[in-house]
């Protein structure tokens, strides 16, 4: 590393022409990178699959194209029955993972029997069986093979575009950022840096190697969230070359968790199991911090006591609270079939929000109600529900603000960061906003800027500090990221397989779109600054690793073939077997068919 940092120093007017030209090499590597990804994100067939019919009264066969179906006179039911003995929300009729269905009576008037026999609790329906909801009789029916084959077909012709150029241009894109980076630092430069850069695209090539080798596909997301991060790793050595193998250790942690939590995703009966687990953890996690900052062992940092120091190292134990509210929130969902409430996670939104409250960190109190509200409105599509929430929201708000005035002063500034230039947040703001234009297009290059010697510039700031090192076109493509993961989640829903992975992966991506939205136009004075990261790409580990988790909920969405590894891919000799007990199926319903 001497030699490397001397010769440098002995040749700094090439070092100076590599900064000059690298600074327009980064941004073309990164509309590369992400076109193509982004491309393909979108474009993925998000068509509603069928998998399997009811005969209707009339004799017309209404496909069944999601795994919970609702079965009712209402018009937002998924099998609409108009007539009168048939209640509103009847029935539903659900499948599981081995191509089972099971029918639940929704508390109705009417009454529902599966071959004559009432239905009280959770009762198995085959093929052929008759399934009446308040007297009108359906039939549930299979699909052919001709019909699973096209589907099969469909999966294979949507695949996903190759990986393996758009990695090779990441790894391009790492190997120049940590040579600025070195150049940035001069003869102090870390031998670090090229060590952390090297380990982490280490760890990315053998995540795609092994799951590639696994039959997997469809890697837009992670190759996103492996760009952000590199980001990260950049911003992190700007600010502090220090915490810089910390940060990359920190994105591991993140990437296992990413695939922990996909695998345990799963087993959706699994996943209800624990729910009542997530819900405390998440309470847990909260009043812990809570209890330690009453003792004065909770570390305040840029006003908001969420921070807890455990052998000189900071955990912020909100950031993986937001992981357990997701899923708690969206498991409790599957009760939503037997029983339509929204106290319990109303209770656990209420103590989550009490508790950043009273920690002052607002930022992500505001954050957890905006997911709340997409979690209740896709539990419950009551709009009245909702706006009686909100207006319970911004009654609890003015009470907050005339118990403790003091809050207000923190948003006295918004909108007059000029006119407060050298005081509170307005000197953070128009420092931001100084450092944002300076970068231009291109930027100054990375670790060339002087925003990192601002309070929160690496964190709360960090917005404006890759438009100072990387140029606005790498900035605004940092959060067309972020937005085309919301873009495609959205789109999923049509496709998607359980309301569990629905629920989880739009609350997921609106956590991720609000906290980039509070991150960017609170640097810029647009909003408020209240103190949240950029998701990937601030400087903070526990932030890292919850980005990371957030996205396994996303991945679960992906009905392409082999591309969500939330969902088991069975060995040949298992493709063989059920194509085999499919067909057997399918001849014993045709057999009781022809008999009656």
């Amino acid at each position: 590393m001497e030699l490397l940092t001397g010769w440098l120093t002995e040749n700094q007017v090439l070092c100076a022409w590599f900064t000059s030209i690298v600074r327009f090499v980064f941004p073309v590597l990164a509309l590369l990178i992400l076109i193509r990804t982004i491309r393909s994100l979108l474009t993925v067939p998000c068509l509603p699959e069928v998998w399997a019919y009811l005969t209707l009264p009339n004799g017309a066969n209404q496909p069944l194209t999601h795994w919970e179906n609702i079965l009712g006179r209402g018009s937002s039911c998924d099998v609409v029955l108009n007539y009168p003995v048939v209640s509103r929300q009847h029935a539903a009729l659900i499948r599981n993972e081995n191509d089972t269905w099971t029918a639940y009576d929704l508390n109705s008037k009417g009454g529902v029997t599966v071959n004559g026999k009432p239905v009280h609790d959770a009762t198995p329906v085959q093929y052929g069986d008759v399934l009446a909801v308040g007297g009108v009789e359906t039939v549930l029916l299979p699909l052919s093979p001709e019909e699973k084959a096209k589907r099969r077909s469909s999966r294979r012709r949507s695949r996903p575009v190759s990986p393996w150029l758009g990695l090779v241009l990441l790894t391009v894109f790492q190997v120049l950022t940590a040579i600025q980076l070195i150049i940035s630092e001069g003869p102090d430069a870390s031998p670090m840096i090229p060590i952390t850069f090297l380990c982490f695209t280490g760890v990315m090539w053998l995540y795609f190697l092994v799951l590639r080798a696994m039959r997997r596909v469809g890697f837009e997301m992670e190759t996103i969230a492996f760009f952000l991060s590199t980001l990260s790793l950049s911003v992190t050595c700007s600010s502090n070359t220090g915490a810089l193998f910390k940060q990359f250790l920190c994105v591991v942690l993140g990437l296992v968790l990413f695939l922990i939590l996909g695998v345990f995703l799963r087993d959706l009966d699994r996943a209800k199991k624990i729910r009542w687990l997530m819900a405390g953890a998440a309470i847990g996690l909260l009043s812990l911090t809570v209890v330690l900052y009453k003792l004065g062992l909770a570390d305040p940092k840029y006003g908001a006591a969420n921070w807890i120091s455990i052998g000189g190292i900071s955990v912020q134990p909100s950031e993986i609270a937001k992981i357990c509210y997701i899923f708690a929130g969206a498991a409790t969902l599957e009760r939503l079939f037997r029983k339509r409430n929204l106290g319990l996670f109303i209770v656990l939104t209420g103590v989550s929000l009490a508790c950043l409250a009273y920690m002052s960190d607002f930022g992500t109190a505001a954050i957890f109600f905006v997911t709340f509200l997409v979690i209740a409105y896709l539990r419950s599509g009551d709009w009245a529900t909702l706006a009686l929430i909100c207006g319970g929201g911004v009654f609890a708000v003015l009470t907050m603000l005339s118990v403790k005035p003091y809050i207000m002063s923190r948003f006295a500034t918004w909108g007059h960061a000029w006119e407060n230039a050298s005081v509170g947040s307005g000197y953070q703001q128009t420092r931001t906003m100084s450092a944002a234009a300076s970068g231009g297009l291109v930027g100054v290059g990375p670790g060339e800027g002087w925003l990192h010697n601002v309070g929160a510039g690496d964190t709360d700031l960090v917005f404006g500090m890759l438009c100072e090192e990387w140029g606005l076109i790498i900035a605004i493509l940092a959060i067309l990221s972020i937005v085309t993961l919301a873009v495609f989640a959205v789109r999923a829903c049509r496709a998607g397989r359980s309301s569990f992975y629905i629920i989880a992966a739009c609350a997921a991506t609106s956590m991720m779109v609000f906290q980039t939205c509070l991150n960017v136009f609170g640097a810029v004075d647009i909003l408020p600054l209240t103190g949240v990261t950029f998701p990937f790409v601030s400087n903070g580990g526990t932030a890292m690793i919850a980005s990371w988790g957030l996205l396994a909920y996303l991945k679960a969405t992906d009905t392409r073939q082999n591309a969500s590894f939330a969902i088991r891919l069975p060995s040949r000799k298992e493709d063989r077997r059920n194509a085999q007990l499919s067909m057997k199926r399918t001849e014993q319903w045709e057999g009781r068919y022809e008999e009656d």
